[in-house]
């Protein structure tokens, strides 16, 4: 791909003549389609915005037939940058491309195909286009096929064909961008809109796509970086909704960078969409007790004291500052108590030694119980370096202790979720 195809503009596009009678003689197009091609193209974007009201579905089908059939670049280029055209002047238009006119037609079929086959003209309008349509197909079109054609003979491509392929070439955007700078930006700005879809989300976190959206949370200054940032948050925000992508956060460094981009952040909607995220978080596993080992009551103090316009942010700190105070109010107990009964780790062998086997028995039993009802119960059992001194006496004589020890290790390494399986 040369850079001048990287950089071309839809306007620079859409200054070229097509020769689209030659394209009828040939026969890749009809005598209708040329009919409306020659009413439409080149004309004030008024007068094409009334061709489109009067009859949007025609020359639907008249753009996705061309990029069906004819594989000149010169030409996919246009139609792409017609349709991109026609889509950013009103993106309600991508409902005309589920009319049930076109039912038959396999309208993804080709922008689908072209995100892989084109240089990154092609595919950056393919993929805005793929997302607007998929965002604008009605709810109940949720089922096996993209138009609803369940009695068509020939092969469509099913819903679920588009949201894969598109989650595929996003990921590899995001992991090998095919331009230098704007990869990466059109991947986050579509995921931003398709993460809302169930089948998106599980889809881009089967893909390991979690993972990727991790190193762009980072506090930015620039207005490109700054929007980029924003919609990397959005994405996680949307994902914080979902159990699996949840369970991928835990376990990466996104609570650390979320936080310092708060720290960072003097524009409004990051914060916004950051504390909303955290909201979400909060009562998730440890984030709890991480937010507030990272500073976060301090932090969300002094963002209260700021002057904000927006009532939800100003809500949702206020809900946020409330659940720290209880997990502030968690962790403080526990740290009296680990002050009363830690001991050594050089005393260990003695300590396992002379106390009787009942005793050992009860106390792991009581971290087995701590795991499984404290919400930080794992991560401070850990801390306490207590797993080790655990399985020391899973091959202890007595069976009582090794019985209570093995449910101890089980509830650790299960954790709070499954452990209400075990039995005591």
């Amino acid at each position: 791909m040369t850079m001048d195809q990287a950089e071309l503009s839809t306007e620079q596009v859409l200054r070229r003549d097509i020769p689209w009678e030659t394209y009828m003689t040939t026969k890749l197009i009809t005598g209708t389609g040329l009919q409306l091609l020659r009413r439409y193209d080149k004309k004030p974007e008024n007068y094409k915005a009334q061709l489109l009201d009067d009859d949007g579905p025609a020359y639907v089908r008249v753009f996705v037939s061309i990029l069906r059939d004819i594989f000149k670049e010169e030409t996919v280029e246009y139609v792409l940058a017609l349709v991109d055209e026609m889509l950013s002047a009103n993106p309600k238009r991508a409902r005309l491309f589920h009319d049930k006119s076109l039912k038959d037609e396999d309208v993804y079929e080709p922008f689908l195909r072209l995100l892989w086959k084109g240089n990154w003209f092609t595919q950056e309008k393919s993929c805005k286009i793929l997302s607007l349509i998929v965002s604008g197909r009605p709810k109940y079109q949720d089922g096996a096929v993209a138009n609803g054609a369940s009695n068509s003979k020939k092969e469509i491509t099913t819903i679920n064909d588009v949201l894969d392929g598109l989650v595929e070439w996003l990921c590899t955007q995001l992991k090998n961008p095919s331009h230098p700078s704007r990869g990466v930006p059109t991947a986050i700005n579509s995921l931003a809109t398709l993460l809302k879809e169930p089948l998106v989300r599980s889809s881009f976190v089967q893909s390991d796509g979690v993972k990727l959206l991790i190193p762009l949370i980072s506090p930015a200054s620039t207005q490109q970086s700054i929007q980029l940032l924003y919609e990397t948050c959005l994405c996680v925000w949307l994902l914080s909704y979902y159990e699996p992508a949840i369970e991928y956060l835990a376990t990466s460094r996104s609570l650390p960078r979320l936080i310092e981009v708060v720290k960072g952040s003097t524009k409004e909607k990051v914060v916004r969409v950051v504390i909303l995220t955290l909201r979400n978080l909060l009562h998730k596993g440890t984030f709890g007790a991480q937010m507030v080992d990272l500073g976060l009551p301090q932090l969300v103090q002094n963002l209260k004291a700021q002057a904000w316009s927006d009532e939800d942010l100003l809500e949702s700190l206020n809900e946020l500052e409330e659940g720290l105070k209880v997990n502030i109010k968690k962790l403080s107990s526990f740290e009296k108590y680990k002050q009363e009964v830690s001991f050594r780790a050089n005393a260990d062998h003695v300590v396992l030694i002379l106390l009787d086997p009942r005793t050992l028995a009860v106390a792991c039993y009581d971290i087995s119980q701590f795991i499984q009802y404290y919400p930080a119960g794992r991560i401070i059992v850990t801390d306490l370096k207590a797993k080790e001194r655990v399985m020391k006496l899973m091959n202890h004589e007595n069976a009582e202790v090794t019985k209570n020890a093995l449910l101890c290790i089980q509830r650790l390494f299960l954790g709070a979720k499954y452990a209400s399986f075990l039995q005591a």
